[in-house]
This record gives C-alpha cells, structure tokens and sequence, in this order.
C-alpha cells in the first residue's frame, strides 16, 4: 500500500430507505437520531457492495465502534419520503476509518438516472440534501483493544483499501 492511501478518497456509495412511520414524530418530521441510524445503513450496505458482511466482519474478531459523529441538519425528512442515503471512506488506514454521509432526497428521474452511475468526491450529488455528517472508527478486537486491520482480517483491508479512488472500484 502507498504512504498515502489515507489521502485517497472513495466513491459514494448508495442505500435506499423509505422513512416509515415510527422514525417521524407526530408532524411527520423524522426525529434527529434516525439520520444516525441510516448513516449506519449506508456503513453496512457500502461494506456488503464490497462483498463482506458486518457480520462475517465480527466473525474474524474485528469490531468497529464509533469514536467520533458530526452531522449537520438542512432540511427534515418526513414520514413516507424515499430519501438516498451517500456514504464514502474518506480516511482508511490499518487502525481508522472515517466516513461521510449525505441524507438526499431525490426526485423520481433522480433515482432513475442514478441506476449504475458512480459518483465520487467533488462531484454533485443529485437531489435535496436534508443531512450531512461524518463518523470516525478504530478497528479493536473482542477484548476493545485496537487492532490492526491488515493482521487481524486481510481479506477486510484488501477490499476496503481496492475501494479507494485509485485503488479499484469492484
């Protein structure tokens, strides 16, 4: 791996949810803290794309738990909207990872004419964006202990680092 894998950027990656009824409040606004629960939908649907599963992950010892969260609210989602959910790596190394998350609300052509196309960093994601954050990771083993990643699951880090702007998209 170069010195500097961790200045390369992946492409956006992309989960659809249609907000249900529960995750919004009585004006049919969603309630803040879903955005966080999404944002870990586009973590594991941009994990499972790369072929590995958060399960089969947590099976080869290595867990993954949050150490940072920044979001930032534009606009609300409501109940019954079909929303897009933009996830990329934006910093990966042997022991971080560091992901950014756009919530957008896309028209019907919107999601239509995203179907096989690839986005990646500094370009224009389409549709409204509603919320926009970021998470930070440290790999650590089933005793939180940190764990290096290219030892503890190589598989892992070989997809993960292919994903990478330069690295590969598969």
């Amino acid at each position: 791996m170069g010195k500097n894998t961790e200045d390369k950027l992946s492409r956006w990656y992309t989960a659809f949810v249609r907000v249900r009824y529960q995750e919004s409040d009585q004006m049919g606004v969603v309630y803040h803290a879903n955005y966080l629960n999404w944002f870990e939908i586009g973590r594991t649907e941009m994990i499972r794309e790369l072929g590995i599963t958060y399960r089969s992950m947590e099976e080869t010892g290595v867990l993954l738990p949050v150490t940072d969260l920044d979001m930032k609210f534009s606009h609300p989602a409501r109940y019954d909207d079909e929303i897009t959910i933009f996830t990329r790596m934006t910093s990966f190394s042997k022991l971080r990872i560091k992901y950014a998350y756009e919530v957008r609300k896309l028209s019907p052509q919107e999601r239509e004419d995203l179907s096989g196309k690839y986005y990646s960093e500094g370009m224009e994601l389409p549709g409204e964006l509603l919320v926009s954050g970021t998470t930070s990771h440290v790999w650590v083993n089933r005793e939180w202990q940190p764990a290096r990643l290219d030892k503890s699951a190589p598989e892992l880090y070989e997809a993960l680092n292919q994903s990478l702007v330069g690295g590969g998209d598969s």
